[in-house]
């Protein structure tokens, strides 16, 4: 797998290329002033700062924190449902189950069928006339649903005509709470017991939901005891002195020491309250005692949420495994301060935060921080201050600690990625148009100069470059999963076995190349020749990052192909890969690695790591697109050895008639003459490509009438004769090309049809239900239109 070296900024490679664009607009201008192309020259350079506009927002919204919101595919839409924080079900129309996600099990001990569900009658019928409501208006609420004595609010949504979307609202605090519940009515509870700790969850309203075998044993005489549900307030009674006794006890027992242990937010969460014994000669001391203060720490150590606490100079005073692992910390070499913990940026705010509530500041507070460890993502959480717990002062917890939070986070990610990919594909789009007009008039003005000419290579310059640019769309494309794809279906190794040769010239002599393959390996679907770019692009990724380790070179790539099982699969327990049959494919190498905070930029557009001038931002990017719209997945990682890796799961194609992919033959050779005749209807809303077919096709024999629209298209089929060939593009305003066409096969059912498009054609031929229909992919030149007009024609 290929490595990135570690040394420039995501944004260096973007100021390069936008000068690059900026340049070869303003060089084209200056020479088609200098033939009088006055018009064309200013359409050139506002072409240009359009581009450059368009890319530059790509990089603004790259840098921004959050991902912008996107129409999400449904693996996400199914990643966000196992990470919400609501339990969500599914029904149908009959009033079955569809699917629920985890939270919901939780929350109900199984997977009942909603309204069905294990709550009082009133609830269940209040439920079952919401989804009556649901079905009716499209959507129903409910508040104050009481599930297992908390209160919890249901949205019911219609989604289309067969299914209802069940979420239950406030469900964290219950997942979180049972978790608690069961720790003190269990074995942990007695062991705080043992420990002198007698605990107790009550519930908003003050009721006894759980409390320990010791605390039933001081407050009810009895362990075993039944308190559910009981007013705790009533156990207790307070003296003169302001002490705090059990009622039972009566004002001479023992005094107690009430801490109440906030573990979950809002006014409607539980309280967990821990009791201790005041010891002899300490009864009317403010601040409890060392023996009581070590047995709340050894309460704090049993929650599973993120807990420390601070004392009044800032200095940790303890903190629980729970937010050891979710702050990284080195247990041999803890910090001393909650500063040390965060990057610079934010180690002010914390410690103002941790010194106000120090100083006996009321409430709470919740803030986002960054962890030196992983300085990309953002923790939140909460900071209190804490009275009667001895030497500790404040209180803080962290929230999303957990792998809901990691899942919370991919999720993120891979919503954001989207959403730049949506965008990287617009930018194409709009700036083939732009390419198209470039490379048609080059092409014109080529057929008025002669290689001689002085500005013939000018001229040349002009359209080398335009192409140039014309491969930054299509690796854009590529990573939007836009591309126009050829899949076959193939073996793995055929495909590295056609492109090892290549590879040992592309690495040099000083870097040896290893290939591996697996046994039994399903045949994939996806396209030859997007996976060699795939592999050429790992391969050199992980050349430079060993040149990076070592100026003289050296090191080995290795390639390796094994068959994944669903089985297997299953057994990583990843979240991010469905379980099914795979051909993985593994590219490693020896190099300097991948540092921990860049994995999860990588497959970013224009991120890179590489010098200036020496890497578009691009590669990776294009890799994950043709991975993703080939329907695989791919992985980053370290590998413990030194190096890194890059894995990707190919399903396994198992459609019976599917045939393993020959090699090609050879094609035919198509005439070179492109003259023709006919009337040609050319409908393209983009002014510059409209005139440029025009031209091109007029050049060639055709008569050609032109539309900006696929609504002035049909009125002006109405006024002439039937064409010969209708070439549109796919994308205009008012009406798109596609349901022009199928107004169009209406009066005439046998006429050809062209479609030209800056997006993928496989995405295209989705939305097309037509027959004899060609595609010709944006930028064209003169030369490609001709020969697909040509071509077009001769079906007919």
């Amino acid at each position: 797998m290929a490595t990135i070296p570690a040394s420039s900024s995501a944004s260096r490679p973007m100021m390069p290329l936008l000068a690059a664009i900026l340049a070869g607009f303003a060089a084209a201008a200056v020479v088609l002033l200098s033939l009088n192309e006055r018009a064309i020259a200013i359409g050139f350079v506002a072409a240009g700062i359009l581009a450059a506009g368009a890319i530059f927002a790509a990089r603004r919204l790259l840098q921004q924190d959050e991902a912008p919101e996107a129409v999400i595919d449904w693996s996400v839409a199914q990643a966000l449902a196992a990470a919400s924080d609501d339990a969500l079900a599914v029904t149908d129309r009959a009033g079955r189950l569809v699917c629920a996600n985890d939270r919901y099990e939780i929350l109900f001990a199984g997977f009942p069928t909603p309204p069905g569900l294990p709550v009082n009658d009133a609830a269940n019928q209040r439920l079952t006339e919401a989804g009556h409501t649901a079905w009716r208006d499209g959507e129903a609420r409910l508040e104050g649903i009481d599930v297992f004595g908390a209160p919890v609010a249901a949205r019911i949504a219609r989604v289309g005509d067969e299914t209802l979307v069940w979420r239950f609202i406030g469900v964290q605090a219950l997942d979180l709470a049972a978790q608690v519940e069961a720790l003190i009515a269990g074995h942990t509870g007695d062991r705080m017991g043992g420990a002198g700790i007698m605990t107790v969850m009550v519930s908003p309203e003050g009721r006894i939901r759980s409390a320990n075998r010791v605390f039933r044993a001081r407050a009810m005489g009895n362990s075993e005891a039944n308190v559910e549900g009981r007013d705790f307030a009533r156990l207790l009674v307070t003296d003169t002195n302001g002490l705090v006794h059990f009622e039972r006890e009566g004002l001479t027992g023992t005094p107690l020491r009430v801490l109440q242990i906030p573990f979950l937010d809002g006014e409607d969460a539980p309280m967990l309250v821990a009791l201790l014994d005041e010891e002899p000669g300490h009864a009317v001391t403010p601040a409890i005692g060392a023996s009581a203060s070590a047995h709340v720490r050894s309460l704090i150590a049993l929650l599973p949420s993120g807990i420390a606490l601070v004392d009044r100079d800032g200095r940790f005073v303890s903190m629980n495994d729970a937010f050891v692992r979710a702050a990284r910390i080195n247990a041999a070499a803890p910090p001393l301060y909650p500063g040390d913990l965060v990057v610079r940026e934010d180690k002010g705010a914390l410690a103002d935060a941790v010194r106000k509530f120090g100083s006996g500041a009321p409430q709470s507070v919740e803030m986002t921080v960054r962890f030196t460890d992983a300085p990309d993502e953002g923790v939140a959480i909460k900071i209190a201050g804490a009275r009667g717990l001895g030497d500790a002062a404040v209180l803080i917890s962290l929230k999303d600690s957990g792998e809901e939070g990691k899942l919370k986070r991919q999720v993120a990610q891979a919503t954001k990625m989207q959403a730049v990919g949506q965008l990287a594909g617009g930018v194409a789009h709009d700036f083939n148009n732009i390419l198209t007009a470039i490379i048609g008039h080059c092409d014109l003005m080529m057929l008025r100069h002669s290689p001689g000419d002085s500005d013939y290579d000018d001229i040349q310059q002009i359209r080398a470059n335009s192409n140039r640019a014309a491969s930054l769309t299509r690796q854009l494309l590529a990573f939007s999963r836009q591309q126009t794809l050829r899949p076959q279906v193939l073996q793995l190794p055929d495909v590295i076995s056609e492109v090892s040769n290549l590879l040992k010239r592309l690495l040099g002599e000083t870097v040896r190349l290893e290939v591996n393959h697996g046994r039994n390996l399903g045949p994939v679907r996806a396209d030859p020749g997007q996976l060699e770019q795939v592999i050429v692009n790992l391969a050199v990724n992980a050349r430079d990052a060993m040149l990076s380790k070592s100026p003289n070179g050296g090191g080995t790539v290795t390639i390796e192909t094994a068959g994944v099982t669903a089985a297997q699969v299953r057994q990583m327990d990843d979240d991010i890969l469905p379980v099914g049959d795979y051909t993985a494919l593994r590219i490693a190498d020896t190099g300097t690695g991948i540092p921990p905070e860049l994995l999860g930029k990588i497959f970013e557009p224009f991120f890179t790591t590489k010098e200036v001038g020496k890497g578009t931002g691009l590669g990776l990017s294009t890799v994950y697109g043709i991975v993703k719209q080939s329907g695989g997945y791919i992985f980053a990682d370290n590998i413990p050895e030194g190096g890194a890796e890059f894995v990707i799961y190919l399903p396994v194609h198992t459609a019976p008639e599917a045939t393993v992919a020959k090699a090609p033959l050879p094609a035919k050779e198509k005439p070179a003459d492109t003259w023709g005749s006919g009337t040609v209807l050319v409908v393209e809303d983009e002014d510059m490509v409209r005139a440029i077919a025009e031209r091109a096709l007029s050049r060639q024999g055709y008569t050609v009438i032109t539309a900006e629209n696929g609504e002035v298209a049909l009125e002006l089929l109405e006024t002439v004769e039937k064409p010969d060939l209708l070439v549109s593009d796919v994308v205009m305003p008012l009406m798109d090309g596609p349901t022009m066409a199928r107004h169009v096969r209406a009066k005439y059912p046998d006429l050809p049809i062209l479609f030209m498009s800056g997006y993928a054609e496989e995405q295209l031929r989705k939305s097309i239900d037509l027959d004899n229909v060609a595609f010709l992919p944006k930028p064209f030149s003169v030369q490609q239109l001709a020969e697909a007009t040509r071509d077009a024609l001769a079906t007919k």
